[in-house]
């Protein structure tokens, strides 16, 4: 999701200001902080900003008198109230006023990061509906869709289902090839839900060992195993009243998917150490890129879980076979890139284009995103020519030939990136934005060992 959210954070408490301020823009937020209401008003006059996270107790104007007065100015703008040890009564009095959450002091960073992108969803879905109509397919579709741009009649279709399934509750499994934009449809998805106001959790499960998993997903009670020093909540507790988005289901364990079709049929759950039943209820969203159904006639996965999950589906195709996405998205990555590298590149030449559209795209969307941010890097006059794409072999000068699988063709880009990377696989794997555990079981399952 695009990190278009101008956020000020309000708090007399130098270091509050600079911890959030840091984990805010790690995040890729825009962020500005003020020391009292008297500053934060000051600065709102010369610059609004999009959301306020604003503490409750300070001296002069206290958290409850700024928030009047912000929305005084900014009706709309959604405040967050930062409260000390978790008070409720100061929590229920902020959102009685108007406040959309509260967020307690000692901060938990993913809690942080979280509510952010619940906020950051809200934001981009009013921009949607304030967007003129029918530009979902141009440079300016990514406010309107979340970050899916293309033009191809195959994504249209794909959309047209997300507005089908979205207003329902029941189970949904995106299904497509790795790199095809399968998280933005999740999202896409959650934004047109009844649980839009709910957070939106998410986890790749391929990217987790079974016992990391279990905790991630659970949360934990203190004392629970060694190191566990403090209780810790899951992922299926964060997402109560929201969606959890469960990427790569297909690489999770037969245990875990037991213990998931549980908590699917009850609604309720027990943290690792513990006994209490926790009660959750969420709209779930799976994504993989294998073919479950060879999975269940190899017994690699649950025909009970299955089901569960699969209520509808949504499949969405490579984009070799969408080609006339390949100019729109070229496009968009090349102004976003340029804009963030301060280059004046302002195209691409028809041969440079040519090149593209002949390519095959192995790595899909995340390939040519890559291919356009690496291309900007480099460039050094303000068209994208041919010979910035020298290193993309269009079809006839390849060594793969057009009968190749897509497994020859994927073990083929890996061992290029791995080969530009002098086979460092955390290199790799930044290359080919995946994480090193994804890469390492890739090459594995490949047989591609360093010579």
């Amino acid at each position: 999701m695009a990190r278009n959210l101008q956020i000020m954070v309000v708090d007399d408490e130098e270091a509050i200001c600079v911890a959030l301020s840091a984990w805010l823009t790690k995040e890729g937020y825009s962020v500005e902080t003020a020391g009292s209401g008297a500053e934060a008003l000051a600065k709102m006059e010369r610059q609004p900003s999009d959301l306020y996270l604003v503490d409750y107790k300070m001296p002069g104007m206290d958290g409850l008198q700024l928030m009047a007065e912000i929305k005084a100015r900014q009706p709309d703008a959604p405040i967050i109230m930062i409260t000390a040890h978790g008070s409720i009564q100061s929590a229920v009095a902020a959102m009685k006023r108007g406040a959309i959450d509260y967020l307690c002091k000692p901060f938990d960073p993913e809690e942080l990061s979280l509510l952010m992108e619940r906020v950051a969803a809200a934001h981009t879905l009013q921009q949607a509906e304030t967007a003129p109509d029918g530009q979902w397919d141009t440079a300016a579709a990514p406010p309107a869709w979340g970050g899916i741009v293309g033009q191809s009649e195959a994504l249209r279709i794909v959309l047209e289902e997300i507005e089908e399934v979205a207003p329902t509750p029941a189970p949904v499994l995106i299904t497509g090839e790795t790199g095809t934009g399968k998280d933005l449809l999740a999202m896409a998805i959650h934004m047109r839900s009844e649980q839009a106001a709910g957070p939106f959790v998410a986890i790749n499960c391929g990217a987790q060992s079974e016992t990391l998993l279990e905790s991630e997903l659970f949360g934990h009670e203190k004392g629970a195993f060694t190191g566990a020093i403090k209780a810790r909540r899951g992922r299926l507790e964060m997402a109560d009243g929201g969606t959890l988005f469960l990427d790569e289901i297909g690489e999770i364990s037969s245990k875990m998917q037991v213990a998931l079709l549980r908590v699917l049929e009850e609604k309720k759950f027990c943290r690792l150490g513990g006994n209490q039943p926790i009660e959750t209820r969420f709209r779930l969203i799976s994504a993989t890129h294998r073919d479950l159904r060879q999975l269940l006639r190899e017994e690699q996965f649950r025909e009970d879980f299955f089901y569960r999950i699969n209520v509808l589906t949504i499949h969405i195709p490579p984009l070799r076979e969408r080609l006339a996405d390949v100019p729109v998205l070229a496009d968009f990555f090349l102004r976003k890139y340029a804009a963030e590298t301060g280059k004046p590149v302002e195209g691409l030449t028809p041969r440079a284009m040519e090149i593209l559209m002949g390519y095959a795209w192995p790595g899909n969307v995340r390939e040519l995103r890559n291919v356009i941010e690496r291309v900007v890097v480099i460039a050094r006059g303000r068209m994208i020519g041919a010979e910035e794409l020298s290193f993309l072999q269009p079809p006839g000068d390849t060594c793969i030939p057009e009968t190749a699988t897509l497994k020859e063709m994927e073990r083929r880009h890996l061992q290029n990136a791995l080969e530009n990377s002098d086979w460092n696989i955390s290199r790799a794997a930044k290359l080919l934005d995946i994480d090193r555990v994804t890469l390492s079981r890739k090459m594995k399952r490949l047989n591609l060992k360093r010579p």
